[in-house]
């Protein structure tokens, strides 16, 4: 299995790809599916949004068998998520996971919605999801940002990327592990549906960041 840094310089080229309009590199014929029946090594793990918009093997340029793709609304950590990371973690050896949000999230969008209700107005359905996003929220909604809807989402977007990078970095005692031990390397990254490319912000070496 390769490492965390060239998983991270596999997935920046393939999105650089996709961005440029040059994406379909991934394999996906039935030479490629028939190698995958034995097993799997996906090099990267991907938290992403459930976003239509924002498929990790597309945005990232890759075909069958690359990538181990947990999604869910607004890329928010909960157990069985975290289960689902270990175990691709620890039977896969896969030394990358990517918590991947994008622009105009509408879980982001829905949370600070639901927080601006009064409370006898909240959907009880969305406190799952609201609940695991608002605390990174929440205190943005007591800053001047509070009066710039665009430039809350774009905070809002990055807090919660940042706040479920953290939870995985901190919250898991296998994830822990493999990063002291292994090798394994937690980052938040951010898909812009406007220009198709994905900034990876948090979690990494300054060196590497762009």
């Amino acid at each position: 299995m390769i490492s965390a840094m060239e998983a991270l310089a596999r997935l920046q080229e393939g999105n650089r790809r996709f961005a440029a309009g040059e994406g379909g590199n991934g394999s996906s014929d039935a030479e490629r599916r028939n190698q995958l029946v034995s097993g799997q090594e996906p090099f990267a793990i991907i938290l992403g949004c459930s976003d239509s918009r924002a498929p990790a093997e597309i945005l990232f340029d890759q075909g069958l068998g690359d990538l181990f793709v947990i999604r869910v609304a607004g890329n928010i950590v909960a157990p069985s998520l975290v289960a689902s990371i270990e175990f691709a973690a620890e039977r896969f050896g896969t030394r990358l996971v990517v918590v991947l949000g994008h622009s105009s999230c509408g879980a982001v969008q829905a949370t600070i919605e639901e927080l601006k209700r009064p409370p006898e107005e909240r959907s009880p359905n969305m406190r799952s999801i609201v609940g695991r996003i608002r605390p990174s929220v929440e205190t943005l909604l007591q800053t001047d940002l509070e009066k710039s809807p665009e430039k809350l989402m774009h905070h809002a977007v990055r807090a919660n990327i940042r706040s479920s990078a953290h939870q995985l970095r901190n919250g898991s005692q296998v994830l822990e592990q493999l990063t002291e031990q292994d090798g394994l390397l937690v980052v938040g990254a951010e898909y812009s549906l406007e220009t198709g490319l994905v900034d990876f912000f948090d979690g990494l070496p300054s060196k590497t960041r762009r």
